[in-house]
């Protein structure tokens, strides 16, 4: 085995969705690692899907993530490690390369957020009234309106809600058609969510070792990450602070690269970066 890979998946969908990327990443001898976070796929009964915790459920995720990483290298010692995060899974890799960076040798960053500015202050704001109003546990249209609410209005007219995923409607059927997948997050992982978006949005990153090899992929037309415009603001952020970060931008490509039209090419471009930075 050359190396492992531990993927962290993102908000609203489950590691069992990470199978073809894993299938393409151990036939270039690469381990695979692609846990549920809390709160998703098998960790917890569907009903329960979206909630991490009553109390400091942020830090019980980057918890999870740490024990998921020793398990890994104790799996396979002697061999690099590499962390693989994707939209939520880049904030939860961020949040936990704070106090962590010296623990892997690599790391690929999938349809990351950005730097958000003053509208992540606005959401968090809203998210805790939101907890008050409805209760930790409570479901918020507000809440899930604000996120995801206009990133399909980009691609009207829209065929589904989750037509800002992928150009694949293949892809986007499966996403729709899968009961662990799309579904309306709690109040509290909001306020657990966008309380760590503002801890990577700033000089906090400098507590990344410098010599951390870390790659950026990101659509040009993902809503997300602002068309890429918030990705090369993090990107030039992140620079500034001394961090090794590399960065490749997919024209036309939406949310979900390892799932657009072309996520073998996507797929065989992150397993060569892999390959020269172990």
């Amino acid at each position: 085995m050359r190396g492992v890979v531990v993927i962290a998946h993102g908000l609203a969908e489950h590691g069992a969705r990470y199978a073809r990327v894993a299938e393409a990443l151990t036939t270039h001898g690469l381990a695979v690692f692609a846990p549920d976070h809390r709160g998703h796929g098998r960790t917890s009964p569907e009903a329960e899907h979206g909630f991490f915790a009553e109390d400091h459920g942020w830090q019980r995720v980057l918890d999870d993530l740490t024990r998921v990483v020793e398990h890994a290298k104790r799996a396979h010692p002697g061999v690099p490690c590499v962390l693989m995060g994707h939209s939520m899974g880049t904030t939860v890799s961020l949040s936990w390369l704070l106090g962590h960076s010296k623990d892997v040798d690599a790391v690929v960053l999938s349809a990351p957020t950005g730097k958000v500015g003053p509208l992540l202050h606005i959401g968090k704001v809203v998210a805790r009234i939101e907890a008050l109003r409805i209760g930790k546990r409570g479901r918020s249209k507000l809440l899930n309106n604000m996120a995801f609410g206009a990133y399909n209005k980009a691609f009207r007219p829209n065929r589904t809600e989750f037509d800002w995923l992928s150009k694949d409607p293949d892809e986007v059927d499966k996403y729709v058609a899968d009961p662990w997948c799309g579904f309306i997050p709690s109040a509290q992982l909001w306020v657990d969510l966008l309380g760590a978006q503002s801890s990577i949005q700033g000089h906090e990153l400098a507590q990344i070792r410098r010599d951390l090899p870390i790659y950026i992929i990101a659509g040009t037309r993902d809503p997300v990450g602002g068309g890429g415009s918030q990705v090369k603001a993090w990107i030039d952020l992140a620079r500034g602070l001394g961090l090794s970060v590399e960065h490749r931008f997919w024209n036309e490509g939406r949310h979900e690269l390892l799932n657009e039209v072309e996520r073998d090419a996507v797929t065989a471009d992150v397993i060569g970066w892999i390959e020269r930075h172990i």
